[in-house]
C-alpha cells in the first residue's frame, strides 16, 4: 500500500481502538463492582483510582483476563493524557494527524502496559483452549492488539507495526462477534473504520476496498449510535466519536452538545473543557 494511503488508514485505525478495556453488556451506567468504577475514574482521567480499581477486580478475579486488560488501558490512558494526545480538533483535521511529533514514552509505564497486555493475552488463549468460542476471550485478545497497535502508531508512529496490529485485531473482533452479536461495545470497530475511511479521496477508499476495509459513511454513523446508546464501557467513547463526525462535517454546536453532556456524567476529565474552549 503507498505511504499516503497507510497514513489515512491508520488514522481511522487509531480512533477505531482508542476506546479500549471494556466487559460486553448492555447499556448501564458504569457503577456495580470495582471494574465498572475502575472506568469510571479513567474516564474521569483518575489514573491512580482506576489502577486501584482494577487491581482489586484481578485480586477477586484472578483468571479473568479483564482484569489486566483493563489496567494496561489505565496505562495507555494515562500516557495519552500525559502527552496530550487524546484530542477531538486533532483527529478532525487530518493535515494536523499527519503532521503530528514522535512523542517520548514514560519508560515505566511502557514496561506495566506491555506486563499487563501479556498477561491478559496469556489468560485469554487459556480461556480459548478450554472454549474457542469463548466471546470475551476474543474480545480480550482484539483489545491486546488494537492497544498495542494505538502505542505503536501515536507514540513510537511506527506506521508498519501499527497496521499489522490493527489487523490481528480486526480479525479477533470478527471472531468475537460471531460468537455473540449482541456484544454492543464491540461494534464500534465497524463503526469507527466505515465513518472514518468513508472521509477519504475516493482512489485511496477504492484501495482500502481492496484491503478488506469498509468504507460507507451512513453504516459508521449507524454503528456509532448503536454502541453510544446500547454500549457500556465504550459508550462514552461512541459519543466523543459522534462529535469528531459533527466537526467534521461542520456541525459545532452539535459536536459541543455533545462533550457538554460528557462533561456532566464524567466532571474531573479535563480533556472535554479543553474541547470545549476550541469550539465556537
Amino acid at each position: 500500500m503507498k505511504p499516503f494511503a497507510l497514513r489515512y488508514l491508520l488514522s481511522g485505525i487509531f480512533l477505531l481502538w482508542l476506546g479500549v478495556g471494556i466487559p460486553l453488556l448492555a447499556a448501564v451506567p458504569l457503577e456495580g463492582n470495582s471494574l465498572d468504577d475502575g472506568y469510571r475514574d479513567m474516564y474521569n482521567l483518575r489514573f491512580p483510582d482506576a489502577h486501584m480499581k482494577f487491581q482489586t477486580w484481578m485480586s477477586a478475579h484472578p483468571q479473568d483476563p479483564m482484569g489486566p486488560v483493563s489496567d494496561a488501558a489505565a496505562s495507555l490512558f494515562s500516557e495519552f493524557e500525559r502527552l496530550r494526545i487524546i484530542d477531538v480538533q486533532l483527529f478532525a483535521d487530518q493535515s494536523r494527524f499527519d503532521s503530528r511529533s514522535r512523542l517520548s514514552p514514560d519508560d515505566t509505564v511502557r514496561k506495566s502496559f506491555e506486563d499487563h497486555l501479556n498477561q491478559a493475552s496469556n489468560l485469554a488463549d487459556a480461556a480459548l483452549k478450554r472454549d474457542p468460542r469463548d466471546a470475551r476471550a476474543l474480545y480480550v485478545k482484539t483489545l491486546v492488539s488494537g492497544m498495542r497497535s494505538d502505542y505503536a502508531l501515536m507514540i513510537d508512529k511506527k506506521d508498519l507495526a501499527a497496521l499489522n496490529y490493527s489487523k490481528e485485531a480486526s480479525a479477533y473482533s470478527k471472531q468475537a462477534l460471531a460468537a455473540n452479536p449482541h456484544m454492543y461495545d464491540a461494534y464500534l470497530a465497524s463503526g469507527v473504520e466505515n465513518y472514518m475511511l468513508s472521509l477519504k479521496f475516493a482512489p485511496v477508499r477504492w484501495l482500502l476496498n481492496l484491503t478488506g476495509a469498509s468504507t460507507s459513511r451512513e453504516e459508521g454513523i449507524r454503528l456509532l449510535k448503536l454502541t453510544a446508546s446500547e454500549g457500556h464501557y465504550l459508550a462514552p467513547f461512541a459519543r466523543m466519536m459522534l462529535a469528531v463526525a459533527a466537526l467534521r462535517e461542520s456541525k459545532p454546536q452539535e459536536a459541543r452538545s455533545i462533550l457538554i453532556g460528557l462533561k456532566k456524567e464524567f466532571p474531573l476529565n479535563s480533556l472535554y473543557d479543553r474541547q470545549l474552549a476550541l469550539i465556537h
